[in-house]
């Protein structure tokens, strides 16, 4: 799609978007393009500038790639979270359950639980902490 910046012979400004280049002017060619103010079909486009994206600086780290020092805290972290413990999934709450009342070896783990379910760990006195990212199978 683009946008043309578009005026007609009574001096009338418009814009209007078209499919591409060639449509509009196919479409000039068939007098199907109208002023929407007066609705003449003598209408030529406006000299305008393209409306661009600057480029990314050559400094930028490619994507996925850490772009402070805050991301690079965040991505050192859940490393060393995923290699010192287990993942344990959507059945965090009950795992840490058992290994706190025993029924589980004991050994760091880590996974997701719904707020409700981290609040009851918490009021029981088990330790649980909120980690500042989302498991990598649940990232893009």
């Amino acid at each position: 799609m683009i946008l043309y910046a578009l005026q007609c012979d009574s001096n009338h400004d418009f814009e209007s978007w078209f499919k591409s280049a060639e449509a509009f002017d196919s479409l000039l060619a068939a007098g199907l393009v109208e002023c929407s103010l007066c609705g003449s079909t003598k209408v030529h486009k406006k000299l305008m500038a393209p409306a661009l994206r600057p480029a990314r600086e050559a400094t930028d780290p490619p994507l996925g790639q850490p772009r402070s020092p805050l991301e690079e805290a965040l991505a050192n972290l859940r490393r060393q979270v995923e290699e010192n413990s287990e993942y344990v999934g959507m059945n965090f709450a009950t795992e840490a359950r058992a290994i706190h009342d025993g029924d589980a070896p004991e050994r760091a783990i880590h996974g997701e639980a719904r707020a409700e379910e981290a609040r009851a760990l918490m009021e029981d006195g088990i330790n649980v902490t909120p980690l500042p990212f989302m498991p990598s199978r649940k990232t893009n």
